[in-house]
């Protein structure tokens, strides 16, 4: 399953690795762009307004596409086979489309305050699923 904490999971492996050929920069980069999406979903939950947390959901979105191209560089310079950066893509992609369509079904949404309490009460039980709402 396609998780932006599981993405930039593997983005820190990748990154690890490039540091150990001292390539700090590019590891850098890749646990920026990484970190960006889960952050920029993270931070846009707690919107106070339906536009604002789309735009954060752009910046993570915009984000996946950050990372397939830092991803695509470093196939293309050697740093990563073609099957696992196949993989890494469709993830991307995935992702991608997940924010994509729940952009959508924000637009969607008459009363962002609705919306608010659903998204608040799913966000509270992925951080803690043994509590009982």
């Amino acid at each position: 399953m396609a998780t932006s904490r599981w993405v930039a999971n593997e983005l820190f492996d990748i990154a690890d690795d490039l540091e150990r050929k001292k390539l700090y920069r590019f590891a850098e980069q890749l646990r920026a762009a990484g970190m960006s999406m889960s952050n920029n979903i993270a931070e846009g939950s707690g919107s106070s307004s339906k536009k604002e947390f789309i735009q954060f959901l752009n910046v993570a979105r915009r984000s996946t596409f950050e990372n397939a191209n830092i991803l695509i560089l470093l196939q293309k310079r050697g740093f990563l086979g073609r099957e696992f950066l196949d993989k890494l893509l469709d993830h991307l992609d995935t992702l991608c489309r997940k924010i994509t369509n729940f952009q959508k079904s924000l637009n969607s949404y008459k009363s962002f305050s609705k919306l608010f309490a659903l998204c608040s009460l799913h966000f509270a039980y992925t951080l803690c699923p043994n509590i009982h709402v």
